[in-house]
Formats: C-alpha cells, sequence, structure tokens
C-alpha cells in the first residue's frame, strides 16, 4: 500500500506542478491583452482628441457634452459612442495601471477581479505554455507541494477512517 501512495504522490505532484506552471503563462497572456486593448482604445480615441484639442483646449469631457447637445440624432448618438469610447479607455488605463502595480496585483486582478471581456477572450484563446521563469517554476512547485500534501492527507484519512470506525464499534459493549 506504501508504494501505492509513493506512485500517488508523485503522480499527483507532478500534475500539480504542471498546472501551478500555467497559471503564471496565464496572467501574463490576461495583461497583454488588458494592454493591447489599452492601446486599441487610445487609438479609437485620437481622432476625437485631435477635435478635442483644436476646439475644447483638449477637453474630451466638452467634446462628448458638445455632441450630445446637438439636436441632431444621429450627431447626439455619436456623442454616446465617443462617450463609451472614452469610458471605456479609462477603466481600462486603470485596470492595467493596477495590474502592473505589483506581482500580486497582477495575479488578483487576473484570476479574481479580472475585466470579464479581456478574461473571456485570453481563455478562449489561452494557449498552454511553460514558461520557465522563477516565477512561474515557484508557483508550479508550490502549488504541487501543496495540493499533493492535501490529497496524501484525504487519501490516508480515507484510507484510516474505516479502520477507526470498525475498531469504535467492536469496543463498544
Amino acid at each position: 500500500m506504501e508504494l501505492f501512495f509513493s506512485y500517488i504522490r508523485v503522480f499527483v505532484f507532478l500534475g500539480c506542478t504542471l498546472v501551478g506552471i500555467q497559471v503564471p503563462a496565464f496572467v501574463d497572456q490576461y495583461g497583454k491583452s488588458l494592454e493591447s486593448r489599452l492601446i486599441e482604445s487610445r487609438i479609437a480615441l485620437n481622432e476625437f482628441q485631435d477635435g478635442a484639442d483644436k476646439y475644447f483646449d483638449g477637453s474630451l469631457e466638452e467634446l462628448i457634452a458638445h455632441y450630445k447637445r446637438n439636436d441632431d440624432q444621429v450627431f447626439n448618438e455619436g456623442g454616446r459612442s465617443i462617450q463609451s469610447i472614452y469610458d471605456r479607455n479609462i477603466m481600462l488605463a486603470s485596470s492595467f495601471a493596477q495590474f502592473k502595480s505589483s506581482s500580486w496585483s497582477a495575479y488578483t486582478q487576473a484570476l479574481i477581479s479580472p475585466v470579464s471581456d479581456v478574461r473571456r477572450e485570453v481563455w478562449k484563446n489561452y494557449s498552454y505554455t511553460i514558461q520557465l521563469n522563477p516565477s512561474a517554476v515557484a508557483f508550479g512547485l508550490i502549488t504541487g507541494l501543496i495540493f499533493t500534501l492535501v490529497i496524501e492527507l484525504l487519501l490516508r484519512l480515507l484510507c484510516t477512517a474505516p479502520k477507526l470506525f470498525y475498531r469504535r464499534f467492536q469496543t463498544t459493549p
């Protein structure tokens, strides 16, 4: 039985380590996707920024307000479109700044509180890779160790639980 546990332990450790190595790669791909969407959003705003620079001393907010005040329905809807691009740009800039602030915030943002459409797209197009940088290896090894210990503990409890119940019922008068 001990040999069986040894093989299970190695198998679980290796599997969990390989899965753990994927996490830093996912976070990296999430950050790159977030940055590329921010760049696209800035490019989309550049044309409007030129108009804001020319007529409103560089204020996109005033340009948007001007579009929305116009009685022409098409012009007014254009203002709403610019507003949504502008709002998205602000949200992406804030998210990217938070992502870049520290390694911990990059992981928490990508795994716990991401920009949902960015995470969904990264997950859909995720390419499984093995990064052999120190943080990926450390994350993988720690993940492997923790999960191996937890699974081994559970297996040992499952194997010894019947013996404990059997002894308990044997000693009861």
